[in-house]
């Protein structure tokens, strides 16, 4: 009797898993997804695997050669079995896959986003979903900033470093803390402004985001700062007082003497910061592990936050810190509905399901930009954990225009222009012209 209740129950199990199977919700619907990045692609492929145990939805992956994603889309899309899911670099990209790139301002996905503002969006719709970002600003050792705050004889009213909300105070604090330096123990309060050749980055291009991005926020024919600068054949570069006043900042109050900044480099700043030696260092939340890795480093990971870059602009006590991306998922707008639909319902399941969310954390190692994330969910971490508390604070975060330099070469000319300024062999109107001048001679060159 009991082996006959058992076949019985294994014939129930069979005919109701036959049933499943044979759903029409979860069978029959394809999806196609052309990914970016080779070194992930395994990743996907064990997260396709697990959906469709899951759903019964096949998800086929199929990943570009480094360095050839553009061209393997366009021959991708040719096909009559064309990816469902695709990625565009984000304004940029955008301008050359409009016509494929479905409206998902109606999607889960788009309204799970921490920072709505991220998204390639234009009037009409939203485009592009951003599903890893990256942030930079002014990083900072608390422990040193609350040795501070404690001086009895400070010069600042405010008593905490998360009172600074704009550059007036930050101006005021960096330097009252020079003056106090062997009473903190620190050699400068800033790290070294690496101005060596090939170390220039984080002033010509990370720094130098915020006078384009305001000067571009300006052109009103554009929703974008990046559409906006690719489309100025020449700047007037209306915020090179801001750029001035924190890059004066920096330098001026920097563990190494202006003169001697040709011969830093990122690693050397760094290291001044992960060894206690400064109390701040402008850089993004890549450099953890740089942080991390300095022998001798005494910088508690608890004790690691970020300050927004503030120069001086109206109203900067809401910015926030500068955010973004060149990954952004789009869907095929040519596709079937039914594909279109089984697209977003992955990519909905991937950022918002515990199995999902694991991978994105665990496996792809992404900063996911969206409030699907619980605490003990995101990166472990401090600056991508700061990262992700600045995109969820009621201030608006700048947006990476350096996408909209025109080359290397103009960014290699503003840094030695920089380097030049700092050496004393430049006056700063001398830097202007240098910069406006690069600017148009290179979109020139490009034909623009």
């Amino acid at each position: 009797m009991k082996t006959k209740k058992i076949a019985a129950s294994l014939m129930s199990l069979t005919l109701l898993g036959s049933l499943v199977a044979c759903s029409p919700k979860q069978s029959g619907t394809e999806i196609y997804f052309l990914n970016f990045k080779p070194e992930i692609a395994e990743v996907y492929q064990k997260i396709a695997d697990d959906y469709f145990e899951e759903t019964g939805v096949k998800v086929k992956i199929q990943t570009a050669a480094s360095g050839t994603y553009e061209t393997t889309l366009k021959s991708e899309m040719a096909k009559s079995e064309a990816p469902t899911i695709f990625q565009i670099n984000g304004p940029v990209g955008y301008q050359s896959w409009a016509d494929y790139c479905a409206n998902l301002k109606d999607t889960k996905l788009y309204s799970y986003l921490s920072d709505q503002s991220l998204a390639v969006s234009n009037a009409d719709g939203v485009y592009g979903i951003p599903y890893v970002v990256e942030g930079y600003g002014i990083i900072y050792n608390n422990d040193i900033m609350e040795q501070y705050f404690a001086l009895p004889d400070k010069a600042v009213a405010i008593t905490s470093t998360e009172e600074i909300t704009n550059f007036d105070l930050l101006k005021a604090v960096a330097e009252d803390m020079t003056a106090h330096k062997s009473d903190l123990g620190i050699e400068g309060v800033f790290a070294s402004t690496s101005l060596g050749a090939g170390e220039q980055w984080r002033w010509q291009t990370h720094l130098a985001n915020l006078p384009f991005y305001y000067e571009f926020m300006d052109n009103k024919d554009y929703d974008n700062t990046i559409l906006a600068g690719l489309a100025s054949k020449e700047i007037n570069f209306t915020y090179e007082k801001n750029y001035q006043n924190i890059f004066d900042l920096y330098i001026n109050n920097s563990a190494t003497q202006p003169a001697m900044l040709g011969s830093k480099s990122v690693d050397d700043a760094m290291a001044e910061f992960a060894l206690g030696k400064v109390a701040m260092v402008q850089n993004g939340n890549w450099a953890w592990s740089q942080i991390n890795g300095v022998d001798g480093n005494v910088v508690k990971p608890e004790s690691i936050k970020y300050l927004p870059i503030y120069t001086g602009m109206p109203g900067e006590d809401k910015q926030g810190l500068c955010i973004g991306t060149e990954n952004y998922f789009a869907i095929n707008s040519k596709v079937s509905k039914e594909k279109q639909d089984a697209s977003i319902a992955f990519l909905e399941w991937l950022f918002s399901s515990d199995t999902g969310k694991a991978y994105v954390t665990n496996d792809l190692g992404f900063i996911a930009p969206f409030t699907t994330f619980k605490e003990d969910e995101k990166p472990a971490d401090p600056l991508a954990k700061e990262v992700l508390r600045w995109m969820e604070k009621d201030v608006n975060s700048v947006a990476w225009t350096f996408a909209a330099f025109p080359s290397e070469d103009f960014k290699n000319d503003f840094g030695d222009a920089l380097l030049e300024y700092a050496q004393g062999q430049k006056g700063w109107n001398e830097v202007i012209e240098v910069v406006k001048t690069s600017w148009a001679s290179e979109n020139a060159a490009k034909g623009n």
